[in-house]
């Protein structure tokens, strides 16, 4: 018969453990990057939208439009000029669509073409090496 050492036993009841579990990524799907990606640009070119409107209303607020207005009339010479047209709202909300637009298009292709690259490469680097732990409470 064996015996069990009541000592020894209740140590390592005590002690908190930890597992660990190291994995290699060994591959990306290129869909799943792509529309990952496209939703991160999606939500880029939202925050951009949004904060290139507020800076036109604070800088409209505060008069900047209106003294480089003035600024290039006494430049020029030429008081018909009654207002500039690149620096109105809707030009600039246009530009900054089509910003947007770009950006979106090229973070999708390039993280696709990235993923790709990265699968490709696998072979010869072995891939990212994740260790994932589990702590007990």
């Amino acid at each position: 018969m064996s015996e069990i050492d009541p000592l020894r036993l209740e140590d390592s009841q005590n002690v908190k453990s930890s597992r660990q579990a190291r994995l290699h990524m060994t591959r990306l799907d290129p869909w799943s990057v792509a529309k990952s990606a496209f939703m991160l640009g999606v939500t880029i070119a939202g925050v951009l939208f949004v904060a290139t409107i507020g800076l036109w209303l604070m800088l409209s607020a505060a008069g900047v439009f209106d003294a480089v207005t003035s600024l290039f009339k006494d430049v020029s010479g030429n008081s018909t000029t009654s207002d500039l047209n690149f620096l109105s709202l809707g030009r600039l909300v246009g530009l900054t669509m089509l910003v947007s637009a770009a950006e979106i298009l090229l973070l999708t292709v390039i993280s696709s073409l990235f993923a790709t690259l990265y699968n490709l490469s696998v072979h010869f680097t072995g891939g990212i090496e994740i260790t994932l732990s589990d702590r007990n409470s």
